[in-house]
């Protein structure tokens, strides 16, 4: 009977536009919160609390258990002496998933934040004195794109007209499949969608066949080379990314990337959902080929199924013993790494003019940087950069006439020798050019000041190989080639989040979330 009605609901969520919210609100009244099962969710990142809200949703007895003593992953926080910083991602993009993660539960973004369009949406700066802000006016845009080559506007829109394809395709359709099986793509229909999405061509060779001029591309080219590989190892798929930045616009919601956090957590507490911080996993408890509990310091949790949000390697070689894991080393040690990062956070008691929201530094070479991140492996000779200074948008996060700033640099994986020395000396090239890029002194105006790196990567998140954003978002690595969803041992253990489907990122991590708790509610 129990099965039935599982599966009563799991139909129920499939068709939900279909089904009426009154029979939906029936079948979770009669048929699943009077059997609840426990389900326990490992970290408390974009996948685990989006797991949470739709696990508690469909009837489940939820529990996050989360290492740090906040909550939130990687999209953390820390405020000092009236600053406020978001430790994590700082790009607001595809704003349509995260209504649609609130609309599933009857909810709207700006029931928990609100979100400000920036414009520009950011700004490349290409030389000391060749800076461009980039529109987000589409025909602005468009113009802009003309400048620099002529009957680039015209080849600009119709790169755009195709990647809105592979977004409604990608994002509609593709992303909320399990990716468990091959089967889940044969259908006739989705088979001639993906044929249709240059799945086996390179980015880099797809954006050339509609623009020419280098510094063009370096815009194109950008979100895959900070988010997930060279473009020239990257699937033309992925300029989806490109109809998300220029044609869906770049957002920020008032207060920090942590106010998402702030409300997927508010959600998840009226629906039932439980936290506890400070509370490491470190083991399972077993009964055959199920888990029946989860180790977390000095306490064990019964359940009856959990989902692992954590780093998935860590998961799978610490904590489940050998007999469990779903990959061997030699599996993992082959996995090709999007970029870990080194970050630094500094409070600034003036304001600087000259600053966008977004600043991106592209005046060194970009084709240099990408092979030390992904073929050498070693430390760039010349970085590119990335400038995010929210307070030019948002009070709240500085005291006044203040300036909040957060500096990224994308570094390669497994790095060794990151001191406090070679912080300084990469702190030291980026503020001098950004000091010169401003025309005014930064350094000596700093209040507060932290770095961030791999090492701290792998303390706080144990993040495999001190990683930033996950896998790169190679063709070897897509959807069924990436880590599964399920641990092929224990029928009642899942997993979530960058490192599996579909991929690294705030929205993706999102809808891994809901993928998972969908697998669970027809499985548990």
């Amino acid at each position: 009977m129990f099965k039935i009605n599982r599966f009563l609901l799991h139909i129920a969520t499939i068709f939900e536009t279909q089904i009426v919210d009154s029979f939906k609100k029936l079948l979770i009244e009669k048929f699943v919160i009077a059997t609840m099962k426990k389900i326990i969710v490992i970290g408390s990142g974009f996948s685990s609390l989006s797991a949470a809200c739709f696990l508690a949703k469909y009837g489940y007895d939820v529990t996050v258990l989360e290492k740090n003593d906040t909550l939130g992953g990687r999209a953390r926080k820390f405020e000092v002496d009236g600053f406020m910083f978001d430790m994590g991602p700082s790009w607001y993009w595809m704003p349509d998933v995260f209504e649609k993660f609130f609309a599933a539960f009857g909810k709207k973004v700006s029931d928990y934040y609100e979100l400000k369009r920036l414009e520009p949406s950011y700004n490349v700066v290409f030389s000391e004195d060749e800076h461009v802000h980039i529109p987000s006016n589409l025909n602005q845009l468009k113009q802009l794109f003309e400048s620099y080559e002529k009957g680039a506007g015209q080849q600009l829109q119709a790169f755009l007209d195709d990647a809105a394809y592979k977004y409604k395709v990608g994002i509609t359709d593709l992303v909320y499949k399990p990716s468990l099986s091959i089967t889940e793509f044969m259908s006739p229909k989705l088979l001639l969608d993906i044929m249709r999405l240059n799945t086996f061509k390179s980015f880099a060779e797809h954006a050339r066949e509609y623009i020419k001029n280098p510094k063009l591309l370096q815009l194109l080219e950008f979100p895959v080379l900070f988010l997930g590989a060279t473009p020239q190892n990257t699937p033309a798929l992925y300029s989806l990314m490109n109809y998300a930045d220029m044609q869906l616009g770049t957002w920020y919601p008032l207060g920090g990337m942590h106010k998402i956090v702030e409300g997927m957590v508010n959600l998840a507490k009226t629906l039932g959902v439980k936290f506890e911080t400070n509370a490491a996993v470190f083991g399972v408890i077993k009964d055959g080929n199920k888990v029946t509990g989860v180790k977390a310091n000095d306490k064990i949790y019964e359940c009856d199924a959990v989902v692992a949000g954590a780093d998935y390697h860590h998961i799978d070689k610490q904590v489940l013993s050998k007999n469990h894991s779903n990959y061997s080393d030699k599996y993992w040690d082959k996995r090709v790494m999007a970029p870990s990062s080194v970050l630094y956070y500094l409070g600034v008691n003036k304001k600087i003019k000259k600053l966008t929201h977004h600043t991106l530094f592209f005046d060194t070479d970009f084709k240099q940087h990408a092979k030390e991140i992904y073929d050498t492996k070693e430390w760039p000779s010349n970085p590119l950069f990335y400038v995010c200074t929210p307070s030019v948008t948002d009070v709240s996060v500085a005291p006044q006439n203040n300036e909040n700033i957060f500096l990224l640099m994308p570094v390669a994986t497994g790095l060794t020798d990151d001191t406090e020395a070679t912080r300084e000396k990469y702190f030291d090239m980026m503020m001098t050019r950004l000091e010169k890029y401003c025309g005014e002194k930064i350094r000596e105006h700093i209040i507060v000041k932290k770095s961030y790196a791999q090492s701290n990567f792998i303390n706080d998140y144990n993040s495999f190989k001190g990683n930033a954003y996950g896998l790169a978002n190679t063709l070897m690595q897509t959807a069924i080639l990436k880590p599964s969803l399920k641990n092929k041992h224990l029928n009642n253990f899942y997993y979530t989040g960058q490192l599996t489907s579909p991929g690294p990122g705030v929205p993706p991590a999102i809808i891994s979330g809901e993928v998972v708790s969908n697998l669970i509610l027809a499985e548990i």
